[in-house]
C-alpha cells in the first residue's frame, strides 16, 4: 500500500465586527481553523481556536472526501453494539479450537498461566490502540497502517505493519475457506450417515472450497464495513454457542476413559524443547488476533472536538472481551479436561469431538454444531476481508480520483474471493504454517502498540513509568516473536512439511 505524503495546509479566519471604544469597528477573530491533510487516507485535522471564549457548539469537522469514499470510513454511523458485535466475530474462531493442544505441551497451571497473561496483555494492546485513534496531534487514524506510519515514520512504518496487517486480513480468509471447505464436507457426510456412498457422492476438496468463496463473495457485496453489523451479528452469536457447545457437551457426557494429561513428551535435545514450548506459547498468544481491525472498527464510530470515539469504543472492547473471555478459558480447559493430549492440530476441538463423541452423539445434534461453526466462518470472512477490500480500492481512487462505481467494486471484491481461493487450492497445508507466519505477525498484537504509544505520547516527567512499562512489553513481544519464528521453523526442518500443493 502506498500513501501520498503531499499535503495542504490552509488557515481560515472567520471574522466578525467587534464593539470597541472607538468610533469604527475593528474585525474580532472568531475562530482561525487550520485544515491540514497529509495523504489519502488521512482524516483532515480541524484545529478551531478561538481568540476569547470557548468553543462550545461550534466544532467544525471536516473530513478528506477520499475518507467517504472507502468501505472502512464510508458510514460513521457506528455504537457500542456494532462495536461489541464486530470485536466478536473477529475475536471468536477456528484459532481458539486448537488451544488444547498448548495445554498438552504446557500442563494445566503452565497452561492457564500463560493464557491469562497473553489475555491481559493483548487487552493492554487494545486500550493504548484505542487511545491511538485520536492521537494528540489531532488526527484520527481510522487504520492500523496510518497508525503505523505516523508513529514510525512513511518508510518503517509501511515496512513494519503492511505484510502482517494484509497477512491478517488475506492470510486469515484463505484460512477461513481451508477450515470452511473441511467443515462442509464433514457436515455433508454426518447428514449423509457417512458410508462409501456419501463419500462417492461428495464434492471433492477444491469444489467444497469453491462453493464457500462464492457464498462468502456474495455476502461480501455489502457496501462498508458499518453496513455489515448484522451479519457480524450472526457471527457473534454462532460463535460463542457453538464454543459454548464444545465445551459443555462433553463436561455432560462425561470424561472419555484413558485420558492422559500429563506433558507431552519434549524429545532429547534442548532445541526440540525449546522448538514444543514455544510452539504451545504460539498457539496461546496467536488464540487473541483481530488488532488489525481494531482501529478499523473504531473507524466507524462518530467523533468530534468534544466527544471522541475512544469511550463508546472501549465500552464495546470491556464487554466483547468479557465474552471472550467467558468462551475462551472454559473451552481450552474443559476441552483439555476431555481429550488430554488427543485434540489434533488440524481441526482443533470439532475434529476431537467428531472423533470421540460422535458415535455417542445425534446426528442432527453434531450437524447443528458444525453448521454453527460453518456460519461463523462465513460471517468472519466479511471482517477480515475489509481491510482488503479497503486497500484495493483506495488504489482506484488514487488513480482515477473519484469514488469507486457499484461495479468496479463488485468487480474488485470477486477478483479478491478468486485470489484467495487459489491460494486456498494451491496451498492447503498453510494452516502447517500458522506458527511461522503467527510469529512474524506477532509483534502487531503485542509489540507495536507498545511503541507507537511512547512515539506519539510523549511521556511527561511524571510518566517514565508509562514509557518503561511499554518499552518492555515492546521489547519482550519482539523477542517473543522472534522465538518462535525460530521455533516454528526448526519444527518444520525436523519433521518436515507434507506441502500437498493443489491437493486439498
Amino acid at each position: 500500500m502506498e500513501v501520498d505524503e503531499v499535503g495542504f495546509v490552509e488557515e481560515l479566519s472567520l471574522r466578525e465586527p467587534s464593539k470597541s471604544h472607538g468610533d469604527h469597528p475593528h474585525p474580532h477573530p472568531l475562530q482561525i481553523i487550520r485544515i491540514e491533510s497529509r495523504g489519502y487516507m488521512r482524516d483532515s485535522t480541524v484545529r478551531p481556536y478561538i481568540e476569547d471564549g470557548n468553543l462550545e457548539n461550534n466544532t467544525v469537522e471536516y473530513l478528506n472526501p477520499q475518507e467517504a469514499w472507502l468501505p472502512i470510513t464510508e458510514s460513521r454511523n457506528g455504537n457500542v453494539f456494532s462495536a461489541v458485535v464486530h470485536l466478536l466475530s473477529s475475536g471468536i474462531g477456528f484459532q481458539a479450537l486448537i488451544l488444547p493442544v498448548a495445554f498438552a505441551t504446557l500442563g494445566w497451571s503452565w497452561g492457564i498461566i500463560f493464557l491469562s497473561l497473553a489475555f491481559t496483555w493483548q487487552l493492554y494492546t487494545i486500550w493504548l490502540l484505542v487511545q491511538l485513534a485520536e492521537s494528540v496531534t489531532g488526527e484520527r487514524h481510522s487504520r492500523y497502517l496510518l497508525l503505523a506510519i505516523s508513529a514510525f515514520g512513511p518508510k518503517l512504518g509501511k515496512l513494519l505493519a503492511i505484510f502482517p496487517v494484509m497477512y491478517l486480513s488475506g492470510g486469515s480468509c484463505v484460512m477461513l475457506i481451508i477450515t470452511a471447505g473441511g467443515n462442509m464436507k464433514t457436515l455433508y457426510k454426518i447428514m449423509c450417515d457417512g458410508g462409501a456412498t456419501s463419500e462417492a457422492n461428495s464434492l471433492s476438496g477444491p469444489s467444497w472450497f469453491l462453493v464457500f468463496t462464492c457464498m462468502a463473495i456474495l455476502v461480501a457485496q455489502l457496501p462498508n464495513l458499518d453496513s455489515i453489523t448484522k451479519i457480524s451479528v450472526i457471527g457473534a452469536v454462532t460463535g460463542v454457542v457453538y464454543c459454548t457447545l464444545l465445551w459443555v457437551l462433553p463436561i455432560s457426557k462425561g470424561s472419555p476413559s484413558e485420558v492422559s494429561y500429563s506433558p507431552a513428551e519434549m524429545g532429547k535435545s534442548d532445541m526440540t524443547k525449546f522448538g514444543n514450548v514455544f510452539n504451545a506459547i504460539g498457539i496461546i498468544l496467536l488464540a487473541f488476533r483481530g488488532h488489525n481491525l481494531v482501529l478499523e472498527i473504531q473507524g466507524t464510530l462518530p467523533s468530534n472536538q468534544k466527544q471522541k470515539s475512544s469511550k463508546p469504543m472501549w465500552r464495546g472492547v470491556t464487554i466483547s472481551y468479557l465474552i471472550v473471555a467467558i468462551c475462551l478459558f472454559p473451552l481450552a480447559i474443559a476441552g483439555f479436561w476431555a481429550y488430554g493430549k488427543k485434540v489434533p492440530i488440524n481441526g482443533g476441538l470439532l475434529a476431537a469431538f467428531l472423533q470421540v463423541y460422535g458415535p455417542k452423539t445425534t446426528k442432527y445434534l453434531m450437524g447443528t454444531v458444525y453448521l454453527l461453526a460453518l456460519i461463523n466462518n462465513l460471517t468472519s470472512f466479511q471482517i477480515y476481508a475489509m481491510p482488503v477490500f479497503d486497500n484495493l480500492e483506495l488504489r482506484y481512487i488514487m488513480r482515477k480520483k473519484k469514488r469507486c462505481p457499484w461495479w468496479v467494486r463488485a468487480g474488485l471484491r470477486l477478483f479478491f474471493g478468486g485470489l484467495a481461493f487459489f491460494i486456498a487450492v494451491a496451498f492447503p497445508f498453510l494452516g502447517s504454517l500458522a506458527a511461522l507466519l503467527g510469529g512474524i505477525t506477532l509483534p502487531l498484537t503485542y509489540a507495536y502498540p507498545c511503541f507507537m504509544y511512547i512515539s506519539l505520547k510523549k511521556p511527561r516527567p511524571n510518566g517514565a513509568m508509562w514509557w518503561w512499562l511499554n518499552f518492555g512489553l515492546g521489547c519482550l513481544g519482539s523477542i517473543l516473536s522472534v522465538a518462535l519464528v525460530i521455533a516454528a521453523l526448526w519444527k518444520l526442518a525436523t519433521e518436515g512439511l507434507n506441502a500437498n500443493f493443489f491437493r486439498p
